[in-house]
């Protein structure tokens, strides 16, 4: 599977994540001891950010990561891919 549509939907479910919460980014941010762009980048899935800010967002977010199998990607994911 592409890395790209994955750190894409990491970043998804982060934003849901904190929107469920009630979070805005900046409050999440400032949790995350991280910049409100840093945390919007997470969220887009920006494939520069480093593994430590994912980390911070999501122990501000008191979430971990699960490694499980990939599922196959949808239509609108694979079309994002090529915007």
């Amino acid at each position: 599977m592409e890395y790209v549509l994955l750190i894409s939907r990491l970043g998804s479910q982060i934003r849901e994540t904190r929107i469920r919460r009630g979070l805005t980014q900046a409050r999440l941010a400032e949790l995350a001891g991280l910049t409100r762009q840093k945390v919007i980048a997470v969220e887009q899935g920006v494939d520069t950010v480093a593994m430590n800010a994912y980390a911070r967002v999501l122990s501000a977010l008191d979430c971990q990561l699960t490694v499980i199998p990939a599922a196959m990607p949808t239509l609108e994911e694979l079309g994002e891919l090529f915007e």
